[in-house]
């Protein structure tokens, strides 16, 4: 058996893991912003950006831990979606849980999305 390609490994992994630390000292702009970071209307335009999308309703609960209170259940996306109020933002997103995605998204509190735009 062979301990050069181990090390090799071994080494480019360890130096790959620690690139990421000075990289943000460096230049801070080449790292993502973290949710933290963002804007209560920069996160909400991200989640409207990436609607439709895979992943938009993990997007969602990064954002809005805590905050969403949902408020009504209606037919779209795979089946049946749920709206979701968040109060301190003013804003109802309609999520499908079949595919984690978030189909819609307004200002105010919305019971009810028009059939087209949860589909």
């Amino acid at each position: 058996m062979k301990l050069a390609p181990l090390i090799t490994t071994v080494a480019l992994t360890g130096f790959l893991t620690v690139w990421e630390a000075p990289l943000k000292v460096i230049n801070p702009a080449l790292v993502q912003a973290t949710a933290q970071e963002l804007s209560v209307n920069q996160k909400i335009a991200a989640i409207t950006k990436n609607k439709g999308q895979i992943g938009s309703g993990d997007q969602l609960r990064r954002f809005f831990y805590g905050d969403l209170e949902p408020i009504g259940i209606q037919v779209g996306g795979a089946g049946h979606v749920v709206n979701l109020y968040n109060k301190a933002n003013n804003v109802t997103f309609s999520y499908c849980s079949t595919y984690d995605v978030i189909v819609a998204v307004k200002k105010g509190k919305i019971t009810k999305f028009e059939p087209n735009e949860v589909k």
